[in-house]
């Protein structure tokens, strides 16, 4: 097959850059070497060379070492400190190094290069000298892009810049399509999402921002795992979408000849993991929601669930805040965290508020007044018709008060009929021991004192509430689960933490699809 970019003659496009990539590939094939590599070990990573940066020497003619000059200096003349210095000569560990080409300059019989691996970039000093004939040849024919190994002396140019100077060069990988430009990087946000693999190559920042999430993930399964928790894994497909309000994405079992639909939520599975004796156990997966797409929402997102024997919702925002935290120490950059252009300040501990407050301090209006609801709902063009009063309440709630929220916020005690998987408070039973965390008018977690009384959870499952989509309402009755507390769940807190949501107010990142490798897009 044909894989040069043709004109409308039926010849090679020569004015297309693919081609002379192309040429270059059948040159490095022509030279005996194969243009998509082979095994290249005892590599030493970018980091790990600035970090050997100590181990670069200058030894006078007499044998006397010389301290090395401040490289962090901006006025510093290396080439006028060696000179000041006397005859002497530089020296340095050998090592070896792969990455792909992100600029390239020089000519006749020099070359220089910068590289990058996942860890950092340095620059590579090509000289035929030092080489030799046919490795001189192979960096001609090197492209933007082209994944290459060197091997050589760590030590510094006339500059100061820490550099290897080549003695040995490899081929690993031609790259085939022409680089981004190299100031602008990929720019069209559509095209960052879909070709991530570019955007990851070639746009500064991006990977730091997705080992920062990795670094933030490990950080909660480590909170958890030394708090005594136990990670499984729940199955995806369920017969019922329950444990949140959210409309499922249907499949079907052909097996089974059944339908099903993929996870909305973790809980339900992890409650009868309790049942079972595991006390303490938490699942961080990929969870799928049919719904709309914005800054905040992504249809499938990853979700940390976790369920805390003999806890309650307050044992729940202590480990709350001891996850945020401990996810910041482990990225560092401190509490104090730009997003959007404001400030979020992290410093523990973090406010505590009830429902009813923030209600009354954003509208004026108590929650617990039915009418005065009511007729604020209607002032405000909310429709009320059939809709239980809670249902009002909170809707004005999200619209009202939700943006007030700078936090970071634990707003406590809910309406107790919006949760139906939710303890009651013993003292009023109208409100449920429920919080959810906002910063910035988001929600990032949210918690309950589980309910675990299996009559009562039953009744509730019965109960559509008034006013909400059947197929979007999380009360729906799933009887396993209801024979599954029957065997007895110990009181529990447990806890929700959207974890993309988190690694976008910890990175800076405005939209949820900045921190999503792969989202969901049209086809092209």
């Amino acid at each position: 097959m044909n894989h040069l970019p043709m004109t409308n003659q039926g010849e090679p496009d020569t004015l297309d850059p693919r081609v002379a990539r192309r040429e270059k590939l059948n040159k490095i094939v022509a030279m005996g070497i194969d243009p998509f590599g082979k095994r290249f070990d005892d590599r030493d990573l970018i980091k790990s060379c600035h970090d050997r940066s100590g181990e670069v020497k200058w030894t006078k003619a007499d044998g006397t070492e010389v301290a090395l000059p401040d490289f962090q200096d901006e006025s510093l003349d290396y080439r006028g400190w060696k000179s000041e210095n006397g005859p002497g000569e530089e020296s340095g560990p050998t090592i070896r190094v792969t990455g792909r080409i992100m600029l390239q300059r020089g000519q006749g019989k020099l070359f220089f290069l910068t590289i990058k691996d996942w860890t950092g970039e340095i620059q590579i000093f090509i000289g035929k000298k030092q080489v030799g004939e046919s490795d001189f040849e192979l960096a001609g024919l090197f492209d933007l892009g082209d994944l290459i190994g060197a091997e050589g002396r760590l030590g510094r140019t006339n500059t100061g810049e820490l550099t290897v100077f080549a003695e040995k060069l490899y081929f690993h990988t031609k790259m085939l399509e022409p680089a981004p430009d190299k100031h602008a990087g990929i720019t069209n946000p559509d095209l960052k999402q879909r070709m991530r693999y570019a955007d990851l190559a070639f746009n500064d920042g991006v990977m730091e921002t997705f080992l920062q999430r990795t670094q933030i993930v490990k950080s909660m399964r480590k909170t958890l795992d030394d708090g005594g928790f136990c990670e499984v894994e729940g199955p995806t497909l369920h017969t019922i979408a329950g444990g949140a309000a959210a409309r499922p994405f249907k499949t079907h079992h052909n097996a089974l000849d059944m339908p099903l639909t993929m996870r909305i939520a973790l809980e339900l599975h992890l409650k009868r993991l309790m049942v079972g004796g595991m006390e303490r156990v938490y699942e961080i997966g990929r969870v799928y929601r049919n719904e709309g797409i914005d800054t905040s929402h992504n249809p499938e997102f990853s979700l940390m669930e976790c369920y805390q024997a003999y806890g309650d919702y307050r044992s729940m925002m202590d480990l709350t805040e001891k996850i945020i935290i401990d996810a910041i120490d482990a990225i560092g950059g401190g509490y104090k965290r730009e997003w959007d252009g404001k400030t979020i300040d992290f410093t523990p501990p973090f406010k505590r508020s009830t429902y009813a407050e923030l209600f009354q301090a954003a509208t004026g209006v108590d929650c617990s007044d039915e009418s005065a609801v009511i007729e604020l709902a209607k002032k405000i063009g909310l429709d009320t018709d059939g809709k239980h009063a809670d249902v009002v309440r909170n809707e004005i709630f999200e619209a009202k008060v939700e943006d007030t929220l700078e936090g970071p916020i634990f707003v406590m005690d809910y309406p107790a009929s919006i949760c139906p998987l939710t303890k009651r408070k013993s003292d009023n039973p109208e409100i449920a021991e429920r919080f959810e965390l906002f910063i910035l008018g988001m929600e990032l977690a949210n918690a309950y004192t589980e309910l675990n009384d299996p009559d009562m959870q039953e009744a509730l499952f019965k109960t559509q509430l008034q006013g909400q989509d059947e197929e979007d309402s999380m009360a729906k009755m799933d009887h396993d689960f209801v024979r599954a507390l029957r065997y007895a769940m110990p009181p529990a807190g447990g806890l929700g933490i959207g974890v993309d949501r988190l690694v976008m107010l910890l990175t800076g990142k405005r939209s949820i699809r900045d921190i999503i490798l792969f989202p969901a897009m049209r086809p092209e």
